[in-house]
């Protein structure tokens, strides 16, 4: 059995990586909102269909199809949160994130009135999968690691050198504090939710872009998304990178000795042991 580790640990390493994206997103805006927005599951649906409808309907390549999926999900991110969600922070953490959870049901279903139920699948050319020993790996596989790369490594430089990056920063650190210091907390929230929104939305297609999607395509990965950003540490962006190739890898080499119908369990194991022996996560809370 072991001589299917070597494949099982690329497509851990792809799978972590690409989880990573929406990871990001969940954990940014845990960061400086300060509840788990668990709407990520219907906004990594809502970009997987916006990049379906750039990609099928409107013809363009998958590059610029996820560009659309950001650009959607940020902007359903940012309406969403101001119509139904800002007006409960006030009334704390908990029912801010209950009502996160009303709203990605009521989003899904307008995914599904616009889609329907059945599969989509993308607009993608049929190429043979390239065999480097007994690994096998589609150019597909390739392409999307290279993307989600790349998104990681502008996020990361956003954040460290942009100005945007560095009051977000500070509004995560201390919110009363940069208010201060002339940052409005209100306008950085509504970047937030933008920006980490539309990373999900990135994430979601890039997730749905080696498979098919339908309506309950985020509501599928939003355990490993939660399991990434928990392993790493809630409010920590590379955290949640770290989380996201923990969860990745451990799903893939857990199937040595599961069945694939388990795997989702991987998640939650990785939450149980991490929360308790460590309980802020491997890089601790906003460790950025």
């Amino acid at each position: 059995m072991l001589d299917i580790l070597p494949q099982l640990l690329v497509n851990g390493i792809i799978t972590g990586t690409l989880l990573a994206i929406p990871a990001i997103g969940f954990t940014a805006i845990f960061a400086v909102l300060r509840f788990p927005n668990f709407a990520v599951a219907s906004h990594a649906t809502i970009g997987a269909f916006a990049g379906y409808a750039a990609n099928v309907w409107l013809g363009l390549p998958a590059e610029l199809s996820l560009v659309a999926a950001f650009l959607v999900a940020g902007l359903v991110g940012v309406v969403s949160d101001e119509i139904a969600l800002r007006p409960l922070r006030p009334y704390g953490a908990l029912t801010t994130a209950i009502a996160s959870i009303a709203l990605t049901i009521v989003l899904e279903n307008v995914v599904r009135l616009i889609f329907g139920n059945g599969l989509r699948g993308y607009d993608l050319p049929l190429v043979r999968d390239w065999r480097v020993w007994d690994i096998r790996i589609g150019p597909q596989q390739i392409e999307n690691f290279a993307l989600a790369l790349i998104l990681m490594a502008v996020v990361f430089a956003a954040l460290r050198f942009s100005r945007i990056g560095k009051a977000m920063r500070a509004v995560a650190d201390n919110p009363a504090l940069a208010e201060l210091k002339g940052i409005d907390p209100v306008r950085i929230g509504r970047l937030t939710a933008f920006f980490g929104m539309g990373l999900v939305g990135a994430g979601g297609m890039l997730l749905g872009l080696g498979t098919s999607i339908d309506p309950l395509t985020g509501f599928r990965f939003i355990l490993p998304i939660f399991a990434a950003a928990v392993v790493g540490g809630l409010g920590s962006i590379p955290g949640a990178a770290l989380g996201a190739m923990v969860v990745g890898l451990g799903e893939e080499v857990a199937l040595l000795v599961l069945s694939p119908a388990y795997k989702s369990a991987v998640g939650f194991m990785a939450i149980v042991l991490v929360l308790t022996f460590r309980p802020r996560g491997l890089l601790g809370e906003r460790a950025y």
